[in-house]
């Protein structure tokens, strides 16, 4: 499972005061605990009004000082991605473009002949589709400008756009169906979402977190932008990928207890 730390993003409440006051210690402290906890990439939303690209550069190079990770540069603006993505160190990703105005026309062309990544939301100039078949329709323009530009689906991240629970209708059977989909037409991409999104407005959100990480991931998720620092839940994603087979005699399983990635274990 690609894990994509979400901590460092300005909208949740003590990390917009953190950026607000420019506390770097908070963001290099949150940087390292995510990368410690197994997390793949880091996450790194600014989400401010005015000079979006310097604060995500301030963040970025906060982050570097105290971990090797890589960055997934998150922003709503294309442009914005494309310049903050000059100040990583390494390829990452860039979240994200959809079907809506240029985006992809922005960030395509720019990553075609790189190893960054991209995060691909299946909404468009209409919003965010409520039928499986309308997202599955998104799907099919982003992967055709893809090809345009080179792009192969193995550094694609389908984001099939995860929905609070509690306005659903039918669970996440949509969402399920939109990921089976494409895991079958295409094997080699990647499929995530933010799993903390199904819980919004909800008692007890780890346990709605966790019981979705399962379901998607048995879907063909395997990617989640989440918190790596949920023990709980970074357990059940690892006990997960062993019950589905991705881990050939839970050797994965059991270096991550090891290292304290979840459980009581203490470090050696």
């Amino acid at each position: 499972m690609i894990i994509i730390g979400e901590k460092l993003n300005g909208s949740i409440p003590s990390c917009a005061k953190a950026i607000a006051a420019r506390d770097a210690e908070y963001i290099k402290d949150i940087a390292k605990k995510q990368a410690d906890a197994g997390a793949t990439y880091i996450d790194v939303c600014a989400s401010v009004k005015d000079n979006e690209v310097e604060t995500l550069k301030w963040m970025i190079e906060l982050v570097q000082e105290v971990c090797d990770t890589p960055i997934c540069v998150d922003s709503p603006d294309a442009h914005a991605c494309v310049e903050a993505m000059k100040y990583c160190n390494k390829p990452g990703i860039i979240n994200s473009v959809s079907g809506e105005g240029d985006k992809m026309d922005v960030v395509f062309p720019v990553i075609a002949d790189t190893k960054w990544d991209v995060v691909a939301l299946l909404s468009d100039d209409t919003g965010i589709p409520q039928s499986a078949a309308d997202r599955l329709r998104v799907f099919d323009k982003i992967m055709a400008k893809a090809k345009e530009y080179g792009i192969a689906p193995s550094r694609i991240h389908i984001d099939p756009l995860v929905e609070m629970l509690c306005t659903s209708e039918d669970g996440i059977a949509m969402v399920v169906e939109v990921i089976t989909t494409i895991r079958k037409q295409y094997p080699d991409i990647h499929i995530t979402g933010a799993v903390s999104n199904i819980s919004f407005n909800l008692p007890a959100r780890k346990m709605v977190n966790q019981a979705f990480c399962v379901l998607a991931m048995n879907a063909g998720m395997d990617s989640g932008v989440l918190d790596p620092l949920n023990r709980d839940l970074m357990g059940m994603i690892y006990a997960t990928e062993a019950l589905l087979g991705y881990d050939d005699y839970c050797m994965e399983y059991i270096a991550a207890y090891r290292n304290n990635i979840f459980g009581t274990q203490p470090k050696a």
